[in-house]
């Protein structure tokens, strides 16, 4: 069955938001990001849901790919006008990284995990990417709007994953779920970021977050942002501004904020 707008209001129905959604479902487009990035451009409303069947060019951090076949996952963008400063957009990722994660664990009963910054995990493998893109208004040195990509691998494709993320994707279920699945995960992910959307500066979800993460005490690789592997260190907390702490095989105690880390083979 083809996922409607239909059904994903129909779900979000059930939920309070503090704000209307304007839902879109599109069979096929290059990345559901692009498209509500230039919807911001032109001047979009906040609540601009769009989600696509299938993406030929889905986007990740660090310029991967998102692997986005027809059918077997979810593919969405929600565009966002927060009052925030551009140093506090991570704390948008980092939400949706715990309203993911909780979503998956009510429908599919089963746990999850989050390795720092953004990925929801089940198992030890990959089902959940996050990617939040933005524009600053150069006026108000603010963020003009905000731009939320979650991808979420509902079930192994048929052929599977390909090979080069073959040991490292999962999925959320282990066959294909019941038809409305993904209507429902879409609706249960947008209503409970919303929750914590308000008071986004208060960090609510801060413990969940933590809770949920499966760095700590852990080797990791240490990544710039361009990708540049800067060493390795034993991960040791996250700071209130949700920076990883890490002490480096040197003993210096690095903060990192930017970049990425990976544990060792998980990449």
């Amino acid at each position: 069955m083809k996922l409607t707008a239909e059904q994903v209001e129909k779900c979000l129905a059930a939920h309070n938001l503090p704000f209307p959604l304007q839902v879109e479902v599109h069979p096929t487009m290059e990345s559901t990001n692009t498209y509500v990035k230039q919807a911001g451009d032109k001047g979009a409303s906040e609540g601009l849901l769009v989600i696509a069947e299938k993406q030929t060019g889905g986007r990740g951090r660090r310029g991967r790919t998102f692997y986005s076949p027809e059918g077997t996952g979810l593919y969405m963008s929600l565009l966002l006008k927060p009052d925030v400063i551009p140093e506090d957009a991570l704390h948008i990722t980092t939400c949706a990284a715990v309203a993911a994660a909780e979503a998956i664990e009510a429908i599919s009963g089963r746990k999850t995990g989050i390795k720092w910054v953004n990925d929801v995990f089940m198992d030890g493998r990959k089902v959940c990417g996050i990617l939040t893109e933005s524009a600053l208004s150069a006026e108000q040195g603010k963020l003009q709007y905000a731009v939320l990509g979650i991808g979420v691998n509902i079930f192994v494709p048929a052929d599977d994953f390909p090979e080069d993320i073959r040991t490292i994707a999962g999925a959320v279920f282990t066959k294909k779920p019941e038809e409305d699945t993904r209507a429902t995960l879409a609706a249960e992910i947008v209503a409970r970021f919303l929750r914590y959307y308000p008071t986004l500066g208060q960090k609510e979800y801060m413990q969940a977050y933590r809770d949920r993460m499966i760095l700590f005490g852990k080797t990791v690789i240490v990544h710039s942002a361009g990708g540049e592997v800067l060493g390795e260190g034993q991960c040791l907390d996250l700071d209130e501004e949700l920076g990883l702490v890490v002490r480096m095989t040197d003993g210096e105690i690095r903060t990192l904020s930017t970049g990425e880390v990976s544990i060792r083979g998980d990449f």
